[in-house]
C-alpha cells in the first residue's frame, strides 16, 4: 500500500487486510478495467442499511416517511461529496489522463461514487460491523435531528427559506473558477452570506449545479451544532 493510501486508511480508521480492495475502490473506470463500479454498487446498499439503522436508533419518535427523507438527504451526492472532500479522497483517486485534465478529481459525482466504493471495500475486507462502524465515524460530525426531513428541498430553496425565516438578506453566488474543456467544464461557485461573514463553495458540471452544491454546503454550516455556524470561513 502506498504512503497516500496508508494515510487515507488512517483517516478512515480501518486497517485493511486486503489493501487491493482500497486501491480498487479509488480506481475510476477511465483508469483501468478493474475499476470501482461494482464496489460502489455494494457500498451504496451497505451505506443505506447503516444509515437506516443509525436513524432508527437516534430518532425514535419519527415516522417512516420522515426517516426516509432524512436518509435520502444523508446519502445524496452533495453529502457524500462533502465527506469525501473532508477525507481528502481526491488525492488518492486513480483517473485516466483525460478525466484528470477535465477536472475529474474534483467532480462531486466521482468523489461520491468513490466514497461508496470505499464503504463497499471495507464491507468485503472485514464484514458489515466494520463497515457500519466506518459509516458512524464518517457521519459523526453531522447532527441528526427531526427537522432534517425538511432539508430534502433543493439547496438554494432551503437556504433561502432558512435566511428569510430569520429576516436576513438572500445569499450571493459568485463563480470563482471554471476548469476543463468547453464541452465538459466544472464550475466552482461561492455562496456568500454577507451578514454572517460566511462563504461556502460548491462545484458542479453547470453553474446551476455548482450554486446548488454551494447553497447546500452553506446550509450544512448554518444548521450544524444546533443552528450555530460550524464551519466559518470569512470573506
Amino acid at each position: 500500500m502506498t504512503a497516500g493510501l496508508e494515510r487515507l486508511a488512517q483517516r478512515l480508521g480501518h486497517r485493511f487486510q486486503q489493501p487491493k480492495l482500497l486501491e480498487r475502490a479509488l480506481t475510476h473506470r477511465s483508469f483501468s478495467a478493474d475499476h470501482n463500479e461494482r464496489l460502489e454498487f455494494l457500498g451504496d446498499s451497505v451505506l443505506n442499511l447503516a444509515i437506516s439503522g443509525l436513524l432508527f436508533e437516534r430518532l425514535r419518535d419519527l415516522p417512516e416517511g420522515d426517516l426516509s427523507r432524512i436518509r435520502a438527504n444523508l446519502v445524496k451526492q452533495d453529502t457524500l461529496h462533502g465527506i469525501a472532500a473532508g477525507l481528502e479522497l481526491s488525492a488518492c483517486l486513480r483517473l485516466g489522463e483525460g478525466e484528470k485534465r477535465s477536472g475529474g478529481q474534483k467532480r462531486p459525482s466521482i468523489l461520491a461514487d468513490a466514497l461508496e466504493a470505499v464503504i463497499g471495500a471495507v464491507y468485503l475486507d472485514a464484514g458489515f460491523e466494520a463497515a457500519r462502524a466506518l459509516v458512524h465515524r464518517l457521519y459523526a460530525d453531522i447532527q441528526l435531528h427531526a427537522g432534517m426531513h425538511a432539508m430534502d428541498k433543493d439547496g438554494k430553496t432551503a437556504l433561502q427559506e432558512w435566511l428569510q425565516a430569520r429576516k436576513m438578506k438572500l445569499p450571493e453566488y459568485r463563480v470563482v473558477a471554471t476548469t476543463g474543456e468547453a464541452h465538459r467544464q466544472t464550475f466552482e461557485v461561492a455562496c456568500v452570506v454577507a451578514e454572517l461573514g460566511l462563504t461556502e463553495c460548491g462545484t458542479g458540471a453547470s453553474r446551476r449545479a455548482a450554486e446548488q452544491a454551494a447553497a447546500a454546503a452553506m446550509l450544512r454550516a448554518l444548521t450544524t451544532s444546533s443552528g450555530r455556524p460550524a464551519a466559518v470561513r470569512k470573506n
